[in-house]
């Protein structure tokens, strides 16, 4: 049960609103086979998700899922994957069920809408433009804009103060334990979807305030909670 009416609403991308694995891993393999390395698989790929394209590199590199350090060529292996993702952003990539009608209702009834998350700027805007849900974004906000990547709280802190929206009125929907970290150190409310990139996590027991099966239920949280009054008493 979400807190109040939230005043604006920040998605996260991957594995939130798009099943980006697809392409994501197919980049990979290909990086992987061009630098004559056995590629990694779909699966595997999936589990290195969500923290940012240079983390998911030294993943693929190392096999790690907190590599210590910068493996030996890794900034070729960086370049050459941004080159062929680059080439690769919708190609098998989906938008979740439910993503679409969800964008576009709470666009319609007038919320604020962002989507911050830890791909670079260079590829975020080129895949909502080519899947049809760019236009329902206030603000676009991609990992290369901060300082700091999530689970830190910059991304959210710094896009809600854009609109001068005070933290805890602010609700973050993810799918990880990134996104819940960055959610909860920056006030943020927060809502988690079961079908993303998690790992081997639970997002039961990340703390969220609801778990969802769709996107699609977004509105009518956000209804309920503002039918609710300050005693927390619903009308």
């Amino acid at each position: 049960m979400l807190r109040r009416r939230p005043s604006l609403i920040v998605f996260d991308l991957d594995g939130t609103l798009v099943d980006s694995a697809p392409d994501l891993a197919y980049s990979i393999d290909q990086m992987l086979t061009r630098l004559g390395r056995p590629p990694a698989g779909q699966a595997r790929v999936r589990g290195w998700i969500g923290n940012g394209m240079p983390m998911l590199v030294k993943r693929a590199l190392t096999g790690e899922q907190w590599p210590a350090y910068d493996p030996e060529g890794f900034a070729e292996a960086l370049a050459l994957y941004m080159e062929i993702y680059g080439e690769n952003l919708s190609v098998r990539s989906r938008l979740f069920d439910g993503a679409r009608e969800c964008l576009e209702q709470l666009h319609d009834e007038g919320y604020t809408l962002a989507c911050v998350t830890n791909k670079h700027s260079r590829f975020t805007r080129p895949v909502l433009k080519h899947l049809g849900v760019a236009q329902y974004f206030a603000c676009l906000a991609s990992g290369d804009q901060f300082r700091h990547h999530k689970p830190h709280p910059e991304p959210l802190l710094k896009t809600a103060e854009q609109f001068g929206i005070k933290p805890e009125c602010a609700l973050m929907v993810g799918d990880s334990i990134a996104d819940a970290e960055a959610a909860r150190n920056a006030g943020f409310m927060l809502v988690l979807v079961p079908y993303g990139y998690h790992g081997e996590a639970a997002v039961e027991s990340l703390g969220a305030d609801a778990v969802i099966k769709s996107l699609i239920e977004i509105p009518a949280l956000c209804d309920k909670a503002g039918r609710t009054d300050s005693d927390g008493r619903a009308d």
